[in-house]
């Protein structure tokens, strides 16, 4: 049987161009069984472990089935940490972009004013923590009248950090008259009970990825007393060498503990926990995911929503106390088709959680072999070598979909009263420049900026210099990054 290819969903060419542009060649297992039921607006539960490929197996039908001209929201995905909202909030936007779905994301930490002045706007898609979710309904803030979708995703997360009660609260305040998609690693009882009480006859899907784990992570672990720890964390950086790691600490503590040692040593790393202020922490991933430094030291908050192309390994420093939070740390490597490492630091004490691991994912860990004094002296040179080259920036999504896409800034906004319609028209009366090669616009108050498509940047903007938007003089020039 012939493997299946994204045409065979019919989606729409701007939805396939998009996703030839981001690099999605064919669907993976738990995208070929999902599409096709949300594409058709059936309720579903979705048993799946990180890596799979989820999140663009709910975004694709979504994108496809948005209505394009519709002001308030028509889908709505509640996560249970802001990382995980920002990356969803991000994929939705590249999937979508040629479409011009415009999708924001909401959540605590962040000034609500910022995120009503978003939600004022035509908005498609929204994706949130259940709690910043809540507070915009019960301002008013947030319309849900038009919402066709609610996407529930890592519910056993949402259970597990007490969630479920706002959860309902939301389901509750949503149209009858909506699909609803859940998507959990574990389904627990209570969470069957929600999709009883929430879901219409649900088709139950489950995709056995643990496997294709097994095949792409290979997986080790080392028997360590807590104070050697770091000596073995040198002697596993100089014989593995990592292009691009994560480390994984089980407190705040431990994280900034380890970062000064490894700075110390002139490692290139960088602190992510719940401790540091929200814009910090989305600086601190956007950098690791452009390869600006190897090494991302971290707690359990960058375990799920963070997805960073070519990690080459993953180093449990502290071993997870939860044995999902093991899977869900080893799963930022090995991505889809790649291969990984992960390396798990083991004290004596801590033994016991190790084998529970196992016994609860039927796997076999293996215990690696401390590198001999030969191994890291060789080592230690190649490490230092490789560190005199330039590093190596990584093309993320946005980098492989931006080639032909050029944010634009234009020098009027809200207060002189220009709305998108005003932007879309004097841009298309550009001469060689078309209706579909313009892309989302966003109003501000004082500014705009508008996405022009298909490599016509130079030819909008030097069209500019001699139009005004509303009998209003403007400046137009490409938008600093």
């Amino acid at each position: 049987m012939d493997k299946l290819n994204f045409k065979d969903f019919q989606l729409s060419n701007t939805i396939l161009e998009s996703l030839q542009k981001l690099g999605y060649n064919s669907p993976s297992e738990v995208q070929e069984k999902v599409i096709p039921l949300i594409l058709k607006n059936k309720d579903i539960i979705v048993k799946s472990q990180t890596g799979s490929g989820k999140t663009a197996a709910f975004a694709i039908p979504i994108c496809e089935k948005i209505e394009i001209e519709e002001k308030n929201p028509q889908a709505l995905v509640l996560t249970p940490t802001r990382e995980l909202a920002l990356q969803i909030k991000e994929d939705f936007s590249y999937i979508g972009r040629l479409k011009k779905i415009n999708c924001t994301a909401v959540f605590g930490k962040e000034p609500i004013s910022l995120q009503i002045k978003k939600l004022k706007q035509r908005v498609h898609v929204v994706t949130g923590t259940p709690g910043r979710i809540l507070d915009h309904i019960e301002r008013n803030t947030l319309v849900l009248e038009k919402i066709k979708y609610l996407v529930i995703d890592e519910a056993d997360e949402m259970l597990s950090r007490g969630f479920m009660e706002q959860v309902e609260s939301v389901i509750g305040s949503l149209p009858k008259n909506r699909t609803t998609l859940l998507f959990s690693a574990t389904i627990p009882d209570e969470i069957l009970k929600l999709c009883n009480v929430y879901m219409e006859n649900p088709l139950n899907i489950e995709v056995q990825c643990e496997s294709s784990v097994k095949d792409r992570i290979t997986q080790m672990y080392y028997k360590i007393e807590a104070p050697y720890k770091f000596s073995l964390l040198n002697k596993i950086i100089y014989t593995e060498r990592p292009d691009s790691s994560m480390i994984f600490c089980r407190t705040k503590k431990n994280v900034d503990d380890l970062v000064l040692q490894m700075k110390a040593r002139k490692y290139s790393c960088e602190a992510l926990h719940g401790g540091m202020l929200q814009n910090e922490r989305i600086d601190k991933i956007e950098s690791f995911k452009r390869g600006e430094f190897t090494f991302l030291i971290c707690t359990d908050i960058a375990a799920r929503g963070i997805d960073v192309e070519n990690i080459t390994h993953i180093i449990n420093y502290d071993i997870p106390m939860e044995r999902e939070n093991y899977i869900h740390r080893i799963g930022r490597t090995g991505r889809f088709t790649s291969n990984g490492t992960a390396i798990t630091f083991v004290t004596p004490k801590e033994y016991l959680y190790l084998k529970k691991i196992e016994e609860y994912f039927h796997i076999t860990i293996k215990e690696g072999s401390i590198p001999s004094l030969e191994e890291v002296e060789t080592g230690k040179k190649l490490f230092y070598e490789k560190l005199k080259s330039a590093p190596k920036r990584k093309e993320d999504k946005s980098t492989k979909f931006n080639r032909d896409i050029t944010k634009i800034y234009i020098s009027a906004g809200k207060r002189k009263k220009i709305r998108p319609r005003d932007v879309a028209g004097t841009i298309s009366s550009i001469p060689g420049v078309n209706p579909e090669d313009i892309g989302i616009i966003d109003i501000k108050d004082n500014f705009s900026y508008v996405d022009i498509l298909f490599g016509k940047a130079e030819m909008v903007l030097e069209g500019l210099q001699h139009k005004t938007i509303k009998g209003k003089t403007i400046r137009a020039e490409k938008a600093q990054k």
